[in-house]
């Protein structure tokens, strides 16, 4: 099995494989991270309750922050696993095709679509590598370690950072891009996409970025608005 793991990972199908798996494990990641992110529409109580129960889940049968540092873990690994994979796919794709077809071009969409995909790619890691700072190391947060969760939220988004707004809202976009993207490649190699399924499986994939995308989104604009303070 040591030798069989490998081998179906040098692949093409294992590459995509790996790719839509963990993929999947990242969209359920966003999904769950916007509901509880939109939970600060309820109030600094309730926000600050999810915030706290984040890092206590599973007490008092484990440590503190245990089950935490496990979903980060996994987060960590499906993202270099899934970078990786999209890094050898290109490499291996084109090397298969050094020269470029004069007859075939690629249309405008399948273009627009590796773009989107090569170089949002870096932009959601820069974004990413910042939210960390951001929020989790709290590093360039204004309010520091000493404030609460809520009050970390409101003071990063305050009208006089917009800039930070925007910031956030241009990478939650591409991310947005990203997701619908990605969710269809996930079908397509898992097999699923067919002559009647392909419209509802495009549907689908459109209705989670899009939702995903507002949902985060909300949240810093509605602080910058003053909606929520």
């Amino acid at each position: 099995m040591a030798i069989a793991i490998p081998a179906i990972y040098r692949s093409t199908v294992g590459k995509k494989a790996v790719m839509a798996v963990t993929g999947g494990i990242l969209v359920l990641y966003l999904i769950a991270h916007m509901i509880g992110n939109l939970k600060i529409f309820l109030g600094a109580e309730d926000f600050n309750h999810y915030a706290h129960w984040l890092r206590t889940i599973g007490e008092p049968a484990v440590p503190r922050r245990t089950v935490l540092t496990l979903i980060e873990v996994v987060l960590g690994v499906s993202v270099v696993l899934h970078m990786w994979s999209a890094v050898s796919l290109a490499r291996r794709a084109s090397a298969a095709r050094p020269v470029k077809y004069q007859s075939k071009k690629k249309s405008h969409a399948q273009g627009y679509a590796t773009h989107t995909m090569r170089y949002g790619g870096v932009i959601i890691a820069l974004y990413v590598v910042w939210h960390l700072l951001d929020l989790t190391f709290f590093v360039v947060n204004p309010k520091g370690s000493d404030a609460t969760p809520y009050e970390r939220m409101v003071a990063d988004f305050d009208p006089s950072r917009w800039f930070v707004t925007v910031w956030y809202v241009v990478a939650l976009l591409l991310v947005g891009l990203h997701l619908n993207h990605g969710i269809w490649s996930a079908f397509q190699t898992l097999g699923l996409r067919g002559p009647r399924s392909e419209r509802a499986l495009r549907s689908l994939a459109g209705t989670v970025a899009a939702l995903v995308t507002a949902g985060f989104i909300s949240v810093p604009v509605s602080i910058t608005f003053g909606w929520v303070s």
